[in-house]
């Protein structure tokens, strides 16, 4: 059953019930982008660097894996600029080395990448965004199925393991809301922007529920 195109008639067959590995996700911290309300996806249009409160945003939520004695095997990460910067400085701080993941890229923009934020019309525009894009861009159903591939893939390959994957807000809430069992429908619904992974956050994904809202 394809669980990222199908709206579940039989909802708990596409539920992840268990995961073999403990699983955190961490969204980049602050970038240009954030600052100049662009849409950047790839391929990058701009230099989109993390600022300085970025970085500190990093350097926070990456610290906290430390102090609780988190013991970090893996990192995946999306290979974007801010991303990679955001890689980096949890790579020196855990001492893991990172690995590039494509499929952890924010969601391709198409043809509103490089541009304002407000050609997109979030607002109005999201619902339709479940199965509907801008010319060459991705549907929400693209990067869940994306996302969801790496992540059986990972899951089935390492047993036991602590993995740590750092992507995008877009990326993360779609496979965050997949993992505790809801369709993009019903994530759209019940975790408006606001309540999404926010820039720097860290948060540790739980199978069939929520802990993090």
């Amino acid at each position: 059953m394809d669980c990222g195109f199908l709206e579940f008639q039989r909802q708990n067959e596409c539920n992840m019930k268990k995961l073999n590995n403990t699983y955190y996700i961490l969204r980049h911290g602050e970038a240009l982008s954030n600052i100049k309300h662009m849409n950047s996806s790839w391929p990058e249009m701009f230099r989109n660097h993390l600022t300085p409160k970025g970085v500190n945003q990093v350097k926070e939520s990456v610290q906290k894996l430390i102090n609780k004695k988190v013991n970090v095997d893996f990192i995946f990460y999306s290979d974007l600029l801010r991303t990679t910067q955001t890689a980096e400085i949890a790579s020196k701080m855990l001492k893991v080395k990172p690995r590039i993941e494509k499929r952890l890229r924010e969601i391709d923009f198409g043809t509103a990448n490089g541009k304002p934020i407000e050609e997109l019309l979030y607002m109005s525009f999201a619902k339709k965004r479940i199965n509907h894009t801008f010319k060459r861009g991705e549907t929400y159903y693209h990067v869940l199925r994306r996302v969801l591939s790496f992540l059986k893939e990972i899951d089935s390959r390492y047993k036991g393991k602590t993995i740590l994957l750092i992507s995008h807000q877009a990326t993360l809430w779609i496979l965050e809301n997949r993992v505790e069992g809801y369709s993009l429908k019903e994530g759209i619904k019940r975790v408006p922007k606001e309540k999404r992974i926010g820039k720097g956050e860290l948060r540790l994904l739980v199978p069939g529920k929520s802990t993090n809202k």
